[in-house]
């Protein structure tokens, strides 16, 4: 995999925090894990030693993903981001026509997507037809219930 991956720098902040987290702790914890089980003997009937080794597979796997994530991000210049269409990073004020509820999203890279705190990924069917939209417009996106017309209210930083 070589595509680059656009985060904001506090995206890739919280990227290296969890990275180290994985390498200093998590690592010799398993570590420890594997000595202790180890140390009680027969390798071969110990059900520890082997939960133990496939953790630590498990955990080298997650953290060579992590470094494979970070060794590609590069951060978005938020200086550069304007309000006269919608484009990543943006906050899309949209009202659905079919109910006239009023929703705001924030359009985001995967990684940094929550939607509780109302953070879409910008690969979402919803972002993907908000993107390079403006104000006033109407796109109707295809969503598992069906097709929903939604009208851009407002676009933001």
């Amino acid at each position: 995999m070589s595509d680059v991956i656009y985060v904001t720098e506090e995206g890739l902040h919280r990227l290296r925090e969890e990275l180290d987290i994985l390498r200093n702790v998590e690592r010799p914890s398993i570590s420890r894990q594997i000595a202790e089980a180890r140390d009680k003997g027969d390798l071969s009937e110990n059900a520890e030693y082997s939960a133990a080794k496939e953790a630590q597979g498990m955990l080298e796997m997650k953290i060579s993903k992590m470094e494979d994530i970070v060794a590609r991000s590069r951060i978005i210049d938020e200086s550069k981001i304007d309000t006269f269409s919608v484009r990543i990073l943006n906050k899309v004020k949209i009202m659905n026509r079919s109910n006239n509820s009023v929703m705001e999203y924030q359009l985001v890279p995967e990684s940094e997507a929550n939607f509780k705190i109302g953070k879409i990924a910008v690969s979402s069917p919803i972002a993907q037809g908000l993107i390079g939209k403006k104000v006033g417009d109407v796109v109707q996106i295809k969503v598992p219930s069906g097709i929903i017309p939604f009208e851009i209210i407002a676009i933001s930083i």
